[in-house]
């Protein structure tokens, strides 16, 4: 990527506009002042449109119809607390989830943090991958297998743009959101879903318990703990701030970055679960569960615009949230283990499981949508201590929460870890 200034000069260069702005000296309005501090929270949302949300909404519209919308509503509502605080702990002590884990809890509570997040970081990375291999495939009818190497030499394109410094990365990874959002514009216009049906979606309910382990998915695939690690590692050093003042000032900014990312990636799933909801429940399609049956019969029933748009929207978000799901097991492994394997070996190891998958023959979509009930099993083992460190004034200092940022944090925590009891007993009788 050309440019006049070396990579250590461009990322100076926000640093310097966005200190500016926190000691009061800039003139700037409007977009000007907030673009500095726009990013991390972009990076974030990738890891919440990512092709484990293709499955679990698509079978849940078109099992369901809009009856699961709340779900995804109070996932993202969730998603949106979670990756505030998050972006607070980075801001406020200079390190990250896991590192502040690994200083502050017991070696061997410490090794078993780290074990359940690199099963969770590879259950994360087994639905990127295979969500874009999926999109290579039904794009360009390329076999699973080779798709799955496209896949990998993609990935590694884009976690080359590291060497560039935070912003070429951030603003590609910004585009590729914008353009599954873009994207699922077009799906929802021309599935036309009632606007009736649709708000009586928002209507918590659930019908059976098989709605259950769809709405764990989806809390799964909504909520993700590789993302709550990574979200403050992207915060810890990327801005200074150099007095309380500032500390709250950037922590502000950082408010607006998560509210537009996050409500970028709640309206993209949404869309999703609606335009499944409009497409085939609604006319008698309600057994469409996986990815390319959903594909198939786009195109007889809204036109071959449709399932081309819904291809390549997977194939997108399958690179985009691959390649930060391969950040993401950076970090962790270095925040907890103090360990770093070079990056392409980490995207090589990351990559087995999902080849594996694909060359047993597994049907994809399940494997999509188990791997995001395996992630909302691993929420609370990042959300806890998140929780935990963020009320402490002697951890995060001014920026502690107030007490219902505390009240919410922990009443969501409640309400994730009794779903998953729920399920696991649901699992353990055969009733899922």
């Amino acid at each position: 990527m050309p440019s006049d200034q070396n990579p250590a000069q461009s990322d100076q260069s926000i640093r310097n506009a966005a200190q500016d702005i926190l000691e009061l000296r800039s003139t700037h309005r409007g977009l000007k002042r907030i673009l500095p501090f726009l990013g991390p929270a972009f990076i974030a949302a990738v890891a919440y449109i990512d092709p484990g949300n293709f499955a679990t909404n698509i079978e849940g519209g078109s099992r369901y119809g809009y009856r699961l919308l709340w779900v995804v509503l109070a996932a993202n509502l969730m998603a949106m607390l979670i990756q505030a605080l998050s972006a607070k702990l980075g801001i406020a002590t200079g390190k990250n989830l896991p590192e502040l884990i690994r200083d502050h809890y017991p070696r061997p509570v410490v090794w078993l943090f780290w074990v359940q997040a690199e099963l969770v970081a590879i259950a994360t990375d087994l639905a990127e991958f295979l969500g874009a291999a999926i999109g290579f495939q039904l794009l360009f009818g390329l076999p699973l297998f080779w798709g799955g190497v496209l896949t990998g030499i993609a990935t590694f394109a884009l976690l080359g743009l590291q060497r560039y410094g935070f912003r070429p990365l951030e603003a590609v990874i910004a585009a590729m959101v914008a353009t599954v959002a873009g994207a699922y514009l077009v799906e929802v216009f021309l599935s036309k879903p009632n606007t009736l049906s649709l708000a009586k979606g928002f209507i918590p309910s659930f019908s059976g318990s098989h709605s259950i382990y769809l709405a764990a998915g989806i809390l799964g695939a909504t909520v993700m703990p590789h993302v709550i690690y990574l979200h403050s590692a992207l915060t810890q050093r990327r801005i200074q701030a150099n007095s309380d003042k500032q500390r709250r000032r950037l922590y502000r900014y950082n408010l607006i970055d998560v509210v537009v990312g996050m409500s970028i990636a709640g309206f993209v799933n949404m869309a999703m679960l609606a335009m499944a909801a409009a497409t085939f429940y609604f006319t008698g399609q309600q057994n469409v569960a996986e990815i390319e049956t959903a594909y198939q019969t786009l195109s007889p029933l809204l036109g071959s615009l449709a399932s081309g748009v819904f291809a390549f929207s997977l194939l997108i978000s399958g690179l985009s949230s691959s390649t930060v799901g391969t950040m993401a097991g950076q970090i962790i492994m270095q925040g907890f283990v103090h360990f770093t394997i070079p990056l392409w070996l980490r995207r090589l190891i990351t990559m087995l499981p999902a080849m594996v998958v694909i060359i047993m023959g597994l049907e994809p979509t399940a494997v999509l949508v188990l791997s995001q009930v395996v992630l909302s099993f691993g929420i609370p083992f990042a959300l806890l201590p998140l929780l935990q460190f963020t009320r402490k004034r002697e951890v995060v200092g001014v920026l502690a929460n107030s007490w219902l940022s505390n009240l919410l944090g922990w009443l969501i925590a409640s309400i994730i870890i009794a779903l998953n009891v729920f399920l696991l007993v649901q699992l353990v009788n055969g009733q899922v």
